[in-house]
């Protein structure tokens, strides 16, 4: 996780440091970078990036943890978007998205269940997976931002939630 953030840093460091001058200041204002980290689900915390160019932007979030055995989660969602009212401190960002999501987690009733028969009748976990294709929209009022993402279609549907949502805070260079 350290070298990310390190890598991080030093391409934020590179990109404001950069010494252009004339037409070379317009292109890389027209180039974003974004960087930040997100709450919501199905992912309990994200770390997000974005590239754009111009109004057209495409952004990556995902993570993962670990506890133990059957005691864990990870996702990763990628999305295509348009920025609207590009240049105010409140935008839109309208687009496309798919993400994939996994996690177990203890289930205690199951465990006391077999434990009791002294045989295995449930799994010991509870268990989600999810991979779909989604409509999205982010709303950003000075990087604070909401992402409502509607499930248009499941490639998966072991669960099937019907909204995914995200807030959290974007930082763009």
């Amino acid at each position: 996780m350290r070298q990310f953030f390190l890598a991080l840093m030093i391409l934020a460091s590179i990109c404001l440091a950069s010494g252009a001058s004339g037409s070379d200041k317009e292109q890389i204002k027209e180039r974003r970078i974004q960087f930040g980290l997100s709450a919501g689900d199905p992912a309990p915390l994200s770390v997000v990036v974005g590239f754009g160019y111009k109004s057209a932007i495409m952004r990556i979030q995902g993570m993962g943890w670990r506890n133990g055995e059957n005691d864990y989660w990870c996702a990763i969602r990628g999305g295509l978007a348009w920025t609207l009212f590009k240049g105010l401190p409140f935008n839109i960002d309208l687009g496309i998205g798919s993400g994939y999501s996994f996690a177990e987690a203890p289930n205690g009733m199951h465990k006391a269940l077999n434990d009791a028969n002294e045989a295995m009748y449930a799994l010991p976990y509870n268990y989600e997976e999810t991979l779909d294709l989604s409509a999205e929209v982010w709303v950003h009022l000075y990087g604070i931002y909401t992402q409502i993402s509607y499930p248009l279609y499941y490639f998966m549907d072991y669960t099937k939630p019907t909204l995914l949502w995200r807030a959290g805070y974007l930082f763009e260079i």
